[in-house]
């Protein structure tokens, strides 16, 4: 079966959606799917990858230039399957990593605490010519019960679809999001990554201390200012550190605020880093009060290595988890009661194995495997295809 994945860009230093793109081609690949990577920009992710706009000026193409060039291609290539993480009516699938680009704009704008600057955010989110061209599309397509089979990565984003665009349900599959399962971590690389990860603190803090780890570029929006306000107030009491992996561009102005709150010693801000497994295997929980994910891979990842994990209601991630069984799901991003309430139920290092244990028992790092997701998607193909009139080529049992 011959599949052309499509993506804006492909570095996957730039966020969630070009990674699980990588990813999700591997898995496809290793199960016997010839898969072929469109993209207006980048680098090659490997030799079935092709750039199709490397000279448009800027670091990004046109929607419209972007959907010509793949017209183009798409008439001169056969594939079987068409797959796209982008607005284009022309796919068999549609799978928009990000959620719809309507509640993206929605709750990014509730991400700031100013209600004008949230109002005026919103108000020039909704009037970019470029989103505005992106929202028009997705309108369209998910409007059309002509339009592509729309495969939502979360129950969050099934909702999404139904609220703003009245979606047909029969259009619209729920394949939860997954992420490429991490070579295991020993005791002993887990216990030396985490006295550095300490080292790095000023208050210089035991290795008995809770270890939280927040991980995002988008401090913001990801909601570290909360996270920062909890910490302040359960240090009085429990003694913990936040490290916090990303790159952000308003860093310092997260740094001001940890030594407003006068826990500057016990935050440490680590900047970017290769891979996350090492950090979260050596961290006691994984933080992310988010304003707005539709399934965020850094809870992924910490569940498949059986960390439990806090995060929010806005967070799709949480349709692969139990409240209180394995984590916390907290309701209001900006309820920073609440977030205190999560963290110090979670400081009872006999509560964190029990709920590390549990991760591991009920089959939870096998549910957010990549492996899943494409087996999910495979059989969506071919039932495509079998609605189209024409067969896929024959897939192993093994590779299923």
């Amino acid at each position: 079966m011959r599949v052309a994945l499509i993506i804006e860009r492909t570095d996957i230093t730039l966020g969630g959606a070009e990674r699980s793109v990588s990813e999700l081609s591997e898995a496809l690949a290793l199960k016997g799917l010839d898969v072929t990577i469109l993209a207006a920009k980048g680098e090659p992710y490997s030799a079935n990858t092709q750039i199709l706009c490397p000279d448009s000026g800027g670091k990004r193409a046109t929607f419209t230039e972007f959907e010509t060039l793949l017209q183009g291609h798409l008439a001169q290539h056969d594939y079987d399957i068409v797959h796209s993480v982008l607005p284009f009516s022309f796919a068999d699938v549609y799978q928009p990593r990000g959620g719809t680009y309507r509640e993206t704009v929605l709750r990014s704008a509730l991400s700031y605490e100013n209600r004008s600057i949230a109002w005026l955010k919103r108000l020039g989110a909704f009037v970019n010519h470029r989103r505005q061209q992106f929202m028009t599309a997705e309108r369209s397509l998910s409007r059309n019960p002509e339009g592509p089979k729309i495969v939502a990565i979360s129950q969050y984003v099934v909702d999404q679809f139904r609220t703003h665009y009245d979606t047909d349900p029969a259009r619209i599959v729920l394949i939860a999001n997954g992420v490429k399962p991490g070579d295991p971590v020993d005791s002993r690389q887990r216990q030396q990554t985490r006295r550095d990860m300490l080292a790095q603190f000023r208050c210089r803090p035991p290795e008995t201390v809770l270890l939280l780890l927040f991980a995002a570029h988008n401090f913001r929006l990801k909601g570290l200012g909360p996270l920062l306000h909890a910490l302040a107030l359960i240090k009085q009491t429990q003694p913990c550190c936040l490290s916090i992996v990303g790159k952000s561009h308003s860093a310092e102005t997260y740094e001001e605020t940890a030594q407003r709150l006068a826990i500057s010693n016990h935050v440490h801000f680590t900047g970017s880093v290769d891979g996350l497994q090492g950090h979260l295997a050596a961290a006691d929980i994984a933080v992310l009060p988010t304003f707005y994910d539709p399934a965020s891979r850094f809870v992924l990842e910490a569940l498949s290595l059986a960390k439990p994990v806090i995060t929010t209601q806005y967070n799709g991630a949480t349709d692969l988890f139990v409240h209180e069984r394995h984590g916390f799901i907290i309701h209001d991003p900006q309820d920073v009661r609440a977030l205190v309430h999560a963290i110090r139920s979670m400081s009872d290092p006999e509560r964190l194995r029990k709920m590390s244990a549990a991760i591991a028992a009920d089959g939870i790092t096998e549910r957010v495997s990549i492996n899943r997701v494409a087996a999910q998607l495979i059989r969506l193909y071919e039932t495509i295809l079998r609605q189209k009139g024409r067969e896929a080529c024959s897939l192993s049992a093994a590779s299923r």
